[in-house]
């Protein structure tokens, strides 16, 4: 099982979801206060389980409704995902990965982790 590894940064707070591994699957966008960001894990939890792949790389896209995955290239030509929650809002994207069956792997490895991953707090780095 998974953790969704919830931390203090400049700004506000985040959450990486991170595999059993510990290997970051996902990352959210910087919250203003914790509740906002424990809304975000349990929109994250609700929606992975059933959001389809959107495949936004293939020649011809086929449209999805969200919640969804979206798989897209970035500049820098490699694969990433984001999750789109029920209301379009992104609420996790992903690393860059060389590989279309890496990216996959990155989306089943949310989907097995994210319903039952416990949360934990991360220390700060001290500085």
């Amino acid at each position: 099982m998974g953790t969704f590894a919830v931390k203090q940064v400049k700004n506000g707070i985040m959450f990486n979801l991170k595999a059993t591994n510990g290997q970051v699957v996902a990352t959210s966008e910087i919250y203003t206060t914790k509740r906002a960001c424990e809304n975000g894990i349990a929109s994250v939890r609700k929606n992975a389980a059933i959001a389809p792949i959107e495949d936004q790389t293939a020649e011809t896209v086929e449209k999805q409704k969200n919640p969804k995955f979206e798989i897209f290239t970035d500049k820098a030509g490699e694969f990433r995902f984001r999750l789109k929650a029920a209301n379009g809002e992104i609420i996790a994207a992903s690393q860059g990965y060389a590989s279309m069956k890496s990216c996959l792997a990155g989306i089943e490895s949310v989907k097995k982790n994210a319903p039952e991953s416990p949360i934990v707090e991360e220390e700060a780095p001290k500085a």
